[in-house]
């Protein structure tokens, strides 16, 4: 009972600096404008690979329900499942190896297979479902590609929206959460070491 409710507030509490962070995105020049760069997956990574993979997964959930309530949304949501899910494909891999082998080469092995697993599943839930899904709502599909088309000129339907926009941004920003959550690991280890529950 007691981890059940430690997993709770942690939870709670990294989902709301999760948040926050979540506010603070920015654009690169090399993306087009609708994919911004943000670190907030790091609290559900560091609650994943300190409490467990399912302590990160809540965190990734309270975040993005405290995020449209807080500070609203011009996505109608479907930003935040985007956000879900790509932050679950990315820190379980690296929360499960993490808690099999909780040492430097148990974690590269977790973010490469994190890695691996947020291209695969960005890109099969994007061309399939969000996309088509955003594109019928706000933003035609021919305008989405216009938008691309103009930082890259490589991104002519949607197959290469994905292969030339999409996983090169997932990947750089899955490898700057990953590099820097182990880094803010690392320097907190002392108090992570008595936070962790398995």
């Amino acid at each position: 009972m007691n981890k059940k409710i430690v997993v709770m507030v942690r939870s709670a509490l990294l989902g709301a600096v999760a948040a926050v962070l979540w506010q603070l995105r920015i654009s690169l020049p090399i993306f087009p404008g609708f994919l911004s760069l943000d670190v907030s997956d790091i609290p559900a990574l560091i609650g994943a690979i300190t409490t467990g993979p399912l302590t990160g997964l809540l965190v990734l959930l309270v975040k993005n329900l405290l995020d449209p309530i807080i500070f609203g949304t011009n996505t109608g949501g479907i930003g935040n499942l985007a956000d879900f899910i790509m932050g679950a494909s990315l820190v379980l891999p690296i929360g499960f190896i993490f808690k099999k082998r909780d040492d430097t080469i148990g974690y590269i092995i977790g973010s490469v297979a994190g890695l691996v697993s947020l291209v695969i599943v960005s890109s099969l839930v994007n061309y399939f479902i969000l996309i088509p899904l955003y594109s019928r709502i706000f933003i035609p599909l021919d305008r989405i590609i216009e938008i691309a088309n103009a930082i890259n000129h490589r991104v002519v339907d949607i197959y290469t929206l994905i292969l030339f926009a999409f996983i090169p941004f997932n990947l750089l920003k899955g490898s700057i959460v990953a590099v820097l959550g182990f880094i803010i690991y690392r320097a907190l280890s002392p108090v992570m070491a008595r936070l962790r529950l398995h």
